[in-house]
């Protein structure tokens, strides 16, 4: 798995029309949370045939964003992947003088809201089947504060370094064997301006 330090910023209207796909983005997430794996084990996650999600994996190469990764099993038919870096990011200076780029760039958008909101309703729909200490520990809060752009950027910057932070003590914890009681984590954090 790459270093959190490898991260990926998209400039490109190839990548970010590859990583737009729904069924890639499903395929992004599964393989970021599973480190690594192969185009089977993938499929059974997603619910589609092994052909349709080789097919996509190659298409999410060919964009940078996912790369082959060393065999996990004596198998050597198997073909197991890895994402590329540590996460990937838009930013609007690297897009707003390109319509074709701001229009995928919205794309993805939506893609990604659609299925973090599908991910945040399964588990209120199956909120009874996690534990009380699971159910207390979630987190679903909505701030309203009133900021400057520069404000708002810097908070931003400020909640990255915290993830980034719990999420590296957490993969080092899990690498030495500390697995008891963790689960995967959806963390979801929105920040934008709007008028009532």
């Amino acid at each position: 798995m790459p270093t959190p330090d490898s991260h990926r910023r998209i400039t490109d209207l190839g990548t970010l029309k590859a990583i737009s796909h729904p069924l890639r983005m499903r395929l992004y997430r599964a393989l970021f949370v599973a480190r690594t794996a192969t185009a089977s084990q993938l499929a059974d996650q997603v619910d589609e045939a092994v052909s349709l999600v080789s097919y996509h994996l190659r298409k999410l190469a060919d964009g940078g964003l996912v790369e082959e990764a060393p065999a996990q099993s004596a198998d050597g038919r198997e073909r197991w992947w890895q994402p590329s870096s540590y996460g990937f990011s838009i930013h609007e200076e690297d897009i707003r003088d390109t319509p074709e780029l701001v229009a995928a760039s919205a794309a993805f958008g939506r893609t990604l809201d659609e299925q973090r909101t599908a991910m945040h309703r399964r588990f209120l729909d199956e909120r009874l089947s996690w534990s009380t200490e699971w159910r207390s520990a979630s987190i679903s809060s909505e701030w309203l504060p009133r900021l400057t752009a520069a404000e708002l950027a810097a908070l931003g910057e400020e909640l990255e370094a915290v993830l980034r932070k719990h999420d590296e003590r957490a993969r080092a914890a899990e690498a030495a064997g500390d697995t008891e009681g963790r689960e995967n984590v959806a963390l979801h954090i929105h920040g934008f301006p709007y008028r009532s």
